[in-house]
C-alpha cells in the first residue's frame, strides 16, 4: 500500500484569503481523505464497490449537509466550508465526493429549503450523522437534458399519492433509506416526494459495468404502485424551478470538487516528473514536460479562484445559476485536460492502479457529463449573456 504523500498547490497564495475556520475544516476533510479514503480506494474501484464503511467518517468531518445549521444536525458552516470540503473529498475519489454532494445538496438541502419543519426534524439529523443515505430522483430513461418532459406522475388518492415511474442513473440509489423525487401532479406540475425504502412498489436494482465512478454505487428507482403519505410532498416550491435549485448547489459543490482532482493528478505528475530518469536525468527537466507541468498548475490556480470567488457570492446570496454554471463547466473541463496530460507525464505507469490518475480521468468523464453536461452549461452560459434561448 503506497503512503498518501499529497500536498496541495497554492501558487497565489489562496490560503491568505480564507479564515481560519476555512483552512481548519479543509484540513480536517484532507487528513481524513489520507487516513480512510486513499489507502482502500483503488482496490474499491477495481471491485466497482462503494466503500460503506466511509459513511461515518464522512459524516464525522460535516461532508453531509455542512452547511445546514446545527438545530438539524448539520455543521452551521458557510459554502466556501462546503466547498473545500467537497474539494478534498474529490481529491481521494469523484464517487464519493458524489455520495457527499447527492446526500447534501440534493436531499437534504431540498428538504430543509421546500419542507416542513416537520420534515426537517425528522429527517435531516439522522442525514447529517449517516444513518440514513439519500438519493435524488429527477434523470429518467427519456429524459435527461430536459427534465421537464419526465414521465413519473403521481395521483391524488385521497389519503395518499399513488407514484408510477422510473428515474436512471441514480447515485446512491442501491443503499439509500429515503429518495427525493420529482414527479408530476395529474396537473402536469412538478413536484417533490420524499420516498422511503420499504414502502411496497419502490425498488433500487443498481447499474453495473461503468468504466466510470466504479467505486460509487449507481442504480435506478422503480416506482410501481407506490402509496406516497400525503405529509412526504415537499410544499414550499414546485414547478421545474425546485429540482433546478437543488441542482445549483450540486453543481456549486462539483466546481470545488474537480479542483481536488486535478491537484492530486499535477501533484502526481509533478513528484513523478522530478522522480523518474530518462537519458541521464529527470524528465521534469525537458521542456516538454515541464510545458505541461506549467499549464496545469496556471489552470488549476485560475479554477481556484473562480470557486473562491463564487463561494463569496453565494455565502452573500448573489451566486446566480449561470454563474454556477460557468465554474462547473470550465472548472470539470480543466480537470480532466490536466488528467490526460498528467497521465501521458506518467507513460505507461499512468494506466496503472498504483497511481490515481486514470482512476480520476475515468470518474471526470461522468462528472463532465452529469448535473448538466457540458454542452448544457455552455449554453446557459449563452442564453444568460444573449438573453435568447437556445433550447427552444
Amino acid at each position: 500500500m503506497k503512503p498518501d504523500l499529497f500536498e496541495a498547490p497554492d501558487y497565489y497564495n489562496i490560503d491568505d484569503l480564507m479564515s481560519e475556520e476555512h483552512k481548519l475544516v479543509r484540513d480536517a476533510a484532507r487528513q481524513w481523505v489520507k487516513r480512510d479514503v486513499s489507502p482502500i480506494i483503488e482496490d474499491y474501484a477495481q471491485k466497482a464497490e462503494f466503500p460503506k464503511q466511509i459513511i461515518s467518517g464522512l459524516a464525522e468531518i460535516g461532508a453531509f449537509g455542512p452547511y445546514i445549521p446545527e438545530e438539524y444536525g448539520g455543521a452551521g458552516l458557510d459554502q466556501i466550508s462546503y466547498g473545500l470540503i467537497m474539494q478534498e473529498i474529490e481529491r481521494g475519489d469523484s464517487g464519493v465526493r458524489s455520495t457527499a454532494s447527492v446526500q447534501s445538496s440534493l436531499v437534504m438541502y431540498p428538504i430543509y429549503t421546500y419542507g416542513t419543519e416537520e420534515q426537517r426534524k425528522k429527517y435531516l439529523p439522522k442525514l447529517a450523522s449517516g444513518e440514513f443515505m439519500g438519493s435524488f430522483g429527477l434523470t429518467e430513461p427519456n429524459h435527461g437534458s430536459n427534465p421537464g418532459g419526465m414521465e413519473t406522475k403521481y395521483k391524488d388518492m385521497g389519503d395518499h399519492y399513488l407514484l408510477n415511474g422510473a428515474k436512471l442513473w441514480i447515485s446512491n440509489s442501491p443503499f439509500c433509506d429515503v429518495a427525493v423525487v420529482w414527479a408530476k401532479n395529474e396537473e402536469g406540475r412538478i413536484h417533490g416526494l420524499i420516498v422511503e425504502r420499504g414502502m411496497e412498489g419502490f425498488s433500487t436494482p443498481e447499474t453495473h459495468n461503468k468504466w466510470s465512478l466504479r467505486a460509487s454505487a449507481t442504480g435506478e428507482l422503480i416506482f410501481d404502485n407506490v402509496k406516497v403519505p400525503k405529509e412526504n410532498l415537499l410544499p414550499n416550491k414546485n414547478g421545474l424551478g425546485a429540482p433546478l435549485g437543488c441542482l445549483d448547489s450540486a453543481r456549486y459543490g462539483i466546481a470545488w470538487g474537480a479542483i481536488g482532482a486535478a491537484m492530486d493528478c499535477y501533484d502526481t505528475a509533478l513528484r513523478y516528473a522530478k522522480e523518474r530518469i530518462q537519458f541521464g536525468k529527470p524528465i521534469g527537466a525537458y521542456q516538454l514536460q515541464q510545458k505541461k507541468l506549467a499549464e496545469m498548475i496556471t489552470e488549476i490556480t485560475k479554477a481556484q479562484l473562480l470557486a473562491l470567488r463564487l463561494g463569496q457570492l453565494k455565502n452573500q446570496g448573489k451566486a446566480t445559476t449561470a454563474q454556477i454554471s460557468m465554474a462547473k463547466r470550465n472548472n470539470v473541463d480543466m480537470a480532466l485536460t490536466i488528467a490526460r496530460e498528467a497521465r501521458q507525464i506518467l507513460g505507461a505507469m499512468g494506466i496503472t492502479g498504483e497511481y490515481s490518475i486514470m482512476r480520476h480521468m475515468m470518474n471526470l468523464e461522468s462528472v463532465i457529463t452529469y448535473e448538466g453536461t457540458h454542452d448544457i452549461h455552455l449554453l446557459i452560459t449563452g442564453m444568460d449573456i444573449t438573453g435568447l434561448n437556445a433550447f427552444k
